[in-house]
């Protein structure tokens, strides 16, 4: 009888903190700046970014920097591995930067301009303005909410598992006789539906779209950010990109650092090595350490195996 309710403790725990987190958010608005609530949404907004990615990385293992130019890379860079996986996703996310950045396509280097952002309403009412700065932190928040709600449910199902166990050991899911490529294919599609949306995000709080975001250094920032946080659990992705955003806005204040924000990406890149060779696990190492170690199965090849079998 003990046992199980130490062990059902931790689960509660890992659902309480979540629920707690989210309530918190949505009454900062009610409290801090106009400035403070701007970024705020744009932690919300790369949060989601992160978590699409981290269903990649973190839980099936495939290292992409073309994450920020998904358009078009599903099938034939599916069929890589390892280095090669990388090499091509970053090929074709440059492709698809130079057709926006060298045309007229996306607006040539000065981007397109947002002028009237989407409002819905009916019958004269107005249920969602996307002008009015608050309505756009509640939907990032909403958006972020469901997401990582929607990524929580995936890991926990048979879907879920069979990711985990081609991370570990692709061979040898094959040849338990699971279609690895059908599985790969369909979490790379969830994830760069979940990236298209925070794209629409950051488009529509920044009401400007500049080919810059399709480029190779978003995908390495977004990546980052979950090795940052940590891979392999959904918060990583969410408390890197609040300590990736922050340690960014802090090293660009020239009212804090003066001369030396010029050069913030040498001391942001400095301050990220620092934390990765200090913290290996990243920083939700720090966060329920003990509720990590008791939840985490002593053998993850086995308990994928055993609680995952091949359709048919």
């Amino acid at each position: 009888m003990q046992a199980g309710s130490a062990g059902s403790s931790p689960s509660r725990l890992s659902t309480l903190v979540p629920v707690a987190a989210g309530l918190v958010l949505a009454a900062l608005p009610w409290f801090v700046s106009p400035y403070q609530q701007d970024l705020i949404a744009k932690i919300l907004v790369y949060a989601l970014f992160a978590l699409s990615l981290e269903l990649l990385v973190g839980t099936t293992g495939l290292v992409s920097l073309g994450h920020a130019a998904f358009f078009g890379i599903g099938a034939l860079s599916l069929r890589t591995r390892g280095v090669y996986f990388i090499m091509v996703t970053l090929a074709f996310a440059q492709m698809a930067y130079f057709v926006f950045h060298d045309t007229k396509l996306g607006g040539g280097t000065d981007g397109i301009f947002m002028y009237v952002r989407p409002v819905l309403g009916a019958g004269g009412a107005v249920w969602l303005d996307l002008e009015d700065k608050r309505h756009f932190y509640y939907l990032a928040l909403g958006a972020l909410a469901l997401t990582y709600a929607l990524l929580a449910l995936l890991l926990r199902s048979r879907f879920g598992h069979a990711l985990v166990g081609i991370r570990l050991n692709e061979q040898r899911m094959r040849a338990a006789g699971f279609s690895t490529y059908g599985y790969k294919l369909a979490g790379f599609v969830i994830a760069g539906a979940l990236a298209g949306l925070a794209g629409f995000l950051v488009a529509v709080k920044d009401a400007a779209v500049n080919p810059e975001l399709l480029s190779w250094h978003e995908s390495g920032a977004v990546l980052l950010m979950i090795i940052l946080g940590g891979l392999g659990h959904l918060r990583g992705a969410f408390i890197g990109a609040l300590a990736f955003t922050l340690l960014k806005e802090f090293f660009q204040s020239e009212s804090l650092l003066g001369p030396l924000a010029s050069h913030w990406q040498l001391t942001l890149g400095f301050t990220i090595i620092g934390f990765v060779a200090w913290l290996p696990k990243g920083l939700s190492g720090i966060a329920l350490p003990r509720l990590t170690r008791r939840t985490a199965p002593t053998d993850p090849a086995k308990a994928a195996a055993a609680e995952v079998r091949p359709h048919g």
